[in-house]
């Protein structure tokens, strides 16, 4: 991938005819804020249904056919898992150094393009079938996994750096909500498209999809028209002074390191409710494993509805409160959850959380451009998804360790309640959450936009939020 050379420098009056301003607010642009960021939109919704689709898919494939009735078939699953958690270990530290040096839109674009290959290069293996042998199939399905979650590295702090580029600071907040609209209704639309598109026409229908999702994020973006302001600096220092240089940055920021520490703490209490979910419809809920997935239906329901709502609110009280209100309500939401015993309110309850989830997601991005010069959100990035990642796991893993340590039919009283061993879990996951919104209250603040953010050339001087702290 190159550098920054070759940036698009068409912008304001610049447009081919007939195209009208790339920041033009007419016909979907009022509603998706300007032509860059639909574009982008556009793109991003395409790619992650893409992706959702194929995460599914892969998924089903290990489990329900190349290690159908094997023993070992549970360990062939987590190998996807580990194949996917591992790019964001390993690179993401690494990749973040390079987004910064290079050109946004097009690192983009030919990430979007390395992605559409890898998903067709597992066809063969699909149209093979069984005349491929076990471990081959395995082997390529592991690679493939780990390769596009590799670039994806790439591309993530890319799209959120050129979001920065094209939206004006006002709209961040609308613009990070409409992402998460985006993002969510991948996630209720993808899975039970997966599995008919499996079982009825073959693996290879969903690999085409994937690839075609890329095809169309690569179609889009390509006519997006960043400022001509947004390049990035010159790649004149080596790779281990820019990493220094952008951990430096991060550890010496207060807001910074009060979402690193809030996110891990929200993480922590997320892992243990999708580790033990399943156990808890049955052993709290006391109904059937089928009903299992209605709870990530309800939940996923409310995230769709709360990218919306976060856009309102954050306008009205400010960033930081809504990542507050919105981490406030999780955590109370997560203890409510915890002491339910049938299946009805329970899944009213999801829905809330499913709200209050998006209301954080929505927020934390605007948050941290808002604190991070354009040149370091790569490296920033760097930062947070890879902690984050790890939070996740050991999250998991202590949740699954505990709850297997204790017997089935444990109970105890805490405070005059009686618990079991997945409601105490699920208690203690409400109250990490809970100290997650405290903590932000009382340490996140936003600065006056930061030294060398750049902003599109309709968003000079723009007002300061209303109710931003």
């Amino acid at each position: 991938m190159a550098e920054n050379a070759g940036v698009s420098s068409t912008h304001h009056g610049d447009q081919p005819s007939g195209e009208g301003p790339a920041t033009g607010r007419g016909g979907l642009s009022r509603i998706l804020i300007n032509r860059n960021y639909a574009r982008l939109w556009a793109g991003a919704a395409a790619s992650d249904l893409g992706t959702v689709v194929f995460d599914t898919t892969v998924v089903l494939w290990v489990a329900t056919i190349i290690a159908r009735g094997r023993p070992w078939g549970p360990l062939a699953v987590s190998g996807v898992v580990l194949a996917a958690a591992v790019p964001v270990l390993v690179l993401g530290p690494i990749a973040g150094v390079f987004v910064d040096r290079w050109d946004k839109r097009r690192t983009m674009l030919r990430c979007d393009l390395l992605s559409a290959v890898l998903a067709v290069g597992l066809l063969p293996v699909a149209l093979a079938g069984d005349r491929v042998p076990t471990w081959a199939a395995l082997t390529a399905i592991y690679a493939t996994v780990f390769l596009i979650n590799a670039v994806a590295r790439f591309f993530s702090p890319a799209r959120m750096t050129l979001i920065g580029d094209v939206v004006p600071r006002p709209d961040q907040p609308r613009a990070s909500g409409l992402s998460q609209t985006a993002y969510n209704t991948a996630f209720v639309v993808g899975p039970p498209l997966a599995a008919p598109l499996l079982f009825a026409f073959g693996t290879e229908w969903a690999l085409v999809i994937n690839a075609a999702s890329f095809l169309a994020s690569f179609a889009v973006i390509r006519r997006i028209q960043p400022p001509a302001t947004a390049v990035g600096p010159p790649a004149g220092h080596s790779f281990g002074r820019e990493f220094g240089d952008g951990l430096r940055f991060f550890l010496g920021n207060r807001t910074l390191l009060t979402l690193l520490i809030t996110a891990v703490l929200v993480t922590a209490g997320g892992g243990a409710l999708n580790a033990l979910d399943v156990f808890f419809v049955t052993e709290n809920l006391h109904v059937d494993p089928s009903r299992y997935g209605l709870l990530g239906m309800a939940f996923g329901a409310g995230a769709i509805a709360g990218g919306v709502l976060a856009s309102i609110f954050s306008a009205r009280i400010g960033l930081v409160r809504t990542l507050s209100v919105s981490l406030a309500t999780a955590g109370a939401g997560l203890l409510w959850y915890s002491r339910q015993t049938s299946l009805a309110p329970t899944l009213v309850i999801l829905a809330v959380i499913g709200v209050a989830t998006a209301g954080v997601n929505a927020a934390l991005g605007p948050i941290v451009l808002q604190c991070t010069p354009r040149q370091y959100v790569g490296r920033v990035m760097a930062v947070i998804t890879p902690v984050i990642t790890l939070a996740s796991i050991l999250s998991v893993s202590v949740a699954g360790l505990v709850a297997g340590t204790l017997p089935p039919d444990f109970h105890a009283t805490v405070a005059g309640v009686r618990v079991g061993r997945i409601d105490l879990i699920f208690m203690v996951a409400g109250l990490l959450v809970l100290l997650g919104a405290g903590y932000a209250l009382l340490n996140v603040r936003l600065p006056a936009p930061a030294a060398g953010a750049i902003r599109p050339p309709d968003a000079a001087a723009p007002p300061e939020p209303a109710g931003v702290r």
